[in-house]
């Protein structure tokens, strides 16, 4: 049991290591990176638990963290695609109202001169 709870823990650290190791690139992480390490981590957490109650916390972790980055990227990247796509509507949506404040100041103008003639 000793063994179980000792492996457990080195393998919850390894998992941490390597999430403050990447953390640490100097570049913040997109959205798809997020929920890839996030899941890994969960995944790996969790694999350890089960792994550690049939003998095997490492194995788990492995088993865990692989299933749980897979799951993690891919609902990561579902959510990069929508922040994309929000972007790009935001974008045409400035762009649109651009365009309608530059008619209505047109529109202004021809009723200004319209008044004077």
């Amino acid at each position: 049991m000793r063994t179980n709870v000792a492996s457990l823990i080195k393998g919850l650290l390894v998992a941490i290591a390597i999430v403050a190791v990447m953390g640490c690139s100097g570049q913040p992480l997109s959205t798809r990176e997020k929920g890839t390490f996030i899941g890994t981590g969960v995944g790996a957490a969790t694999g350890a638990i089960i792994g550690a109650a049939v003998g095997a916390p490492l194995a788990g972790a492995a088993i865990g963290g692989g299933i749980g980055a897979l799951g993690g990227y891919v609902v990561g990247n579902e959510m990069q695609n929508q922040e994309t796509t929000n972007a790009q509507t935001q974008t045409q949506i400035q762009s649109q109202q651009k365009q309608i404040e530059n008619q209505q100041q047109q529109i202004q103008q021809l009723k200004s001169q319209s008044e004077t003639e």
